[in-house]
Formats: C-alpha cells, structure tokens, sequence
C-alpha cells in the first residue's frame, strides 16, 4: 500500500509540478511577487497531494509573519522546501547555485529572489551571501536558511555551518530556529513516501547581538533539543517493528 500511495503522489506531484512551471511561465516577465505567489502555490499543491496519501502536518509556535525575521530550519527532506514556501509566504531561500541550472524552475528560484550559494568558493560565498542578505532585508524580505547546509537524516549528528551566523551579523535580524520531522515520511534521496503526522516547531527567536560563539551554541541547542522529543515517536516504533 505504501508503495502504491508513493506512486500515486509521485506520478501526480511531476505532472502538476511540470504543468504548473509551463503555465506559470510567463510569469517571470512580471514582478517577483508574481513568482513568489507561484511558490505559494506549488507549496500549497503539493500539501494537498501529501494529504490525499496520509501525510499531514501539525505547525506550532509563531511564524511571525507579521515581520522581517531569518528562519533557519532543520532539513530533513524535501518537505520543507516546499511546503514553509507555502506556510511562510515565500520568504528567501537560501539555496545551492547548482537548483539554478534546473530548466525554467532555476528561473523561477532567481525571480523569487532566492540566495544562491556556491558552496566551492569558500570565503568569497560568504561575502556574497552576506551582500545578498542585507539587499533582501532592506527591501523588506524575510529569509529561510537551512543552517547545516544539506540534508540531514533524522537521528544523524551533523555540523551548523557558519552561513547562518553570516546572515544574522548582516542583517541584524532577529533568528527564528524551526525543528521538524519530515525525514520521518518523506525520507531524503528515496522515493518512498510514508503516511504519517509531520510535525513542525516554530522555536523562541533569538535576538541581534550576540557573537558567533554564542549564537551557534544557542540555534543548535534550540533545536537538536526539540529535535530529541519530535523524533522520539518514531524512534520507538522503529525500536518496536
């Protein structure tokens, strides 16, 4: 059954994810809010499809849509780049330049203002992201990084990467941490998906100021302690089968 329910939202996502980019085309001659509206969508389409197979999600804390913040997310799976598109309102990703080269969807990364990041320049990708970063937020943009710069399978320990304090000293914007669990149900790099309740945790932001040391003691404590209690579940059926 599993395998089939990954069929069917494999077979549905693709298409409509390929026939949206189509029609959505000429949207990259408008403004970029036009794009980003095309985000929320594809993010909102593709929370229905995960619905119809029995992937739901449960979202607490403050999303604070009502300011200028730099969410940095635990990543896990697919799930988030697509899906906080939609809960979120199409902040700024932080994304590696290689998506770029994606027909059409690469354009549609550039006209949604996205922070592309060439992970092989070293220094030089950290004085452009830092650039990128206080552009977005004089214009007002909200921006989501994922701090650990890949994905990372639950219960593996893996290293913060300094981009994200690089971002925060930049723009002077107040850091919210965000723990989920989607690796659960929708494993990175498979093509299996599996029903469950993804559960998403919008943490305790933390303010401008603090120096590198701090900060990046504090986002990962933040959320690799929410991260014991959301994976926990799963673990223990894991434990049990």
């Amino acid at each position: 059954m599993v395998y089939l329910k990954s069929l069917v939202f494999n077979s549905l996502f693709y298409v409509g994810t390929g026939i949206l980019v189509i029609v959505m085309g000429p949207v990259l001659l408008l403004p970029s809010r036009f794009a980003r509206a095309v985000a929320r969508f594809w993010g909102y389409m593709t929370y229905l499809l995960l619905a119809m197979i029995g992937i739901k999600q449960s979202v607490h804390g403050n999303r604070h849509l009502d300011r200028q913040v730099l969410y940095a997310v635990k990543h896990q799976s697919a799930w988030e780049t697509i899906i906080l598109s939609w809960l979120l309102s199409a902040p700024a990703f932080v994304l590696k330049r290689e998506l770029l080269r994606l027909p059409i969807i690469g354009w549609f990364f550039l006209e949604t203002g996205c922070i592309p990041v060439d992970r092989s320049a070293g220094m030089k990708a950290l004085r452009d992201m830092r650039l990128a970063g206080k552009t977005l937020a004089a214009k007002g943009r909200s921006m989501l990084i994922f701090p650990q710069g890949t994905r990372i399978a639950p219960g593996v320990d893996h290293p913060y990467e300094i981009g994200v304090f690089a971002l925060y000293e930049a723009t002077g914007l107040p850091v919210v941490p965000v723990a989920l669990n989607s690796g659960h149900v929708w494993p990175r790099n498979s093509w299996m998906k599996y029903p469950g309740l993804v559960t998403v945790e919008f943490l305790d932001p933390i303010d401008p100021g603090l120096d590198r040391k701090s900060f990046m003691a504090t986002l990962k404590q933040r959320i690799e302690d929410r991260m014991e209690i959301l994976d926990a579940p799963f673990i223990k059926n894991q434990e049990k089968a």
